[in-house]
């Protein structure tokens, strides 16, 4: 996470570790903010070269790059096909990856096990104009489908997944979200980030007012702005919500205030606009469970 003096979160991002082999880290953002995160970035390692003029810390932008997403149960066996030597992946685990690698012929490209769909898969990094290539390299392979938008979002939300604009953003701390378990050990006992003194603080105190949920309205879809009642009293919002193809039925977070957050709490939900509100309760996530690859144990 990213996180301002609030301690909102500015953008949720995907850092790779390079550094025992490559010197450097790599951090992956999210195309309609990166920038203002690089604004952000600039001004705290300005502030970082001030205090500490021997440092050798710098930052290089690779917006000419892409991703391509490979995700599924089949994912490995597909990139297994076009991957040219190193790495072994049954020995690469969920959220590691591998810098400098040939796909489909391709120099130059990076692997990530990761994704955003609760399922086993990888995100390919690749120079701009060799993006088509590597898709139809994929493509190319029976067993691999092309998914737009409308897929990614009904996996994330069946995994539980935030979308940043819609579910966090720079006025939610990620204890607010539901995200406490991205503020490592060592952030906790020594913090030093921007807003830390709001989030550990509500880690602490449980100060927080109001925390995402899993929701399932029992009859129609509840998409994001509706509004969500106890009684007569509004206690929250719907931030996403689907009709979930793998359940076979509504899927929705949003938040709640204090209070009304604990798993099967009857709430009533307000689908459209001054209409009839539907009865729903508050539900454990992720609604799919995860499937994300561990290597076997020795």
């Amino acid at each position: 996470m990213l996180t301002n003096d609030q301690g909102g979160i500015i953008d949720d991002t995907v850092i790779t570790s390079y550094l025992e082999d490559h010197s450097f880290v790599s951090m992956v953002v999210n195309g309609a903010t990166k920038h203002g995160d690089v604004e952000h970035l600039d001004e705290r390692l300005a502030a970082f070269r001030a205090a500490n003029p021997a440092a050798d810390v710098t930052m290089e932008l690779h917006f000419e790059r892409q991703l391509i997403a490979v995700q599924g149960p089949g994912a490995a066996a597909a990139l297994t096909g076009l991957l040219e030597g190193a790495p072994d992946l049954a020995k690469l685990p969920f959220m590691n990856g591998v810098h400098d690698c040939t796909v489909a012929g391709i120099p130059g490209c990076t692997v990530t096990r990761g994704g955003y769909t609760g399922e086993d898969g990888f995100e390919v990094g690749v120079d701009a104009d060799r993006a088509d290539e590597l898709a139809r390299a994929f493509l190319a392979n029976d067993s691999v489908k092309p998914a737009g938008l409308g897929a990614r979002d009904s996996l994330r939300l069946e995994a539980g997944l935030c979308l940043y604009g819609n579910d966090i953003d720079a006025t939610t701390t990620p204890i607010e979200a539901g995200l406490a378990w991205t503020v490592a050990k060592s952030r906790r006992k020594d913090g030093g980030f921007p807003g830390a003194d709001v989030i550990l603080g509500q880690l602490r105190d449980k100060s927080w007012e109001r925390r995402r949920v899993g929701i399932k309205p029992v009859k129609s879809p509840a998409r994001t702005g509706a509004i969500i009642f106890s009684g007569d009293t509004e206690v929250g919002v719907i931030t996403s919500g689907t009709f979930s193809p793998t359940l076979k039925a509504p899927v929705s977070m949003g938040y709640v205030n204090k209070g009304f957050q604990k798993k099967g709490t009857p709430l009533e939900i307000e689908v459209r606009k001054g209409g009839k509100r539907v009865p729903a309760e508050v539900a454990p996530m992720p609604f799919v469970p995860a499937r994300y690859f561990q290597p076997a144990s020795n």
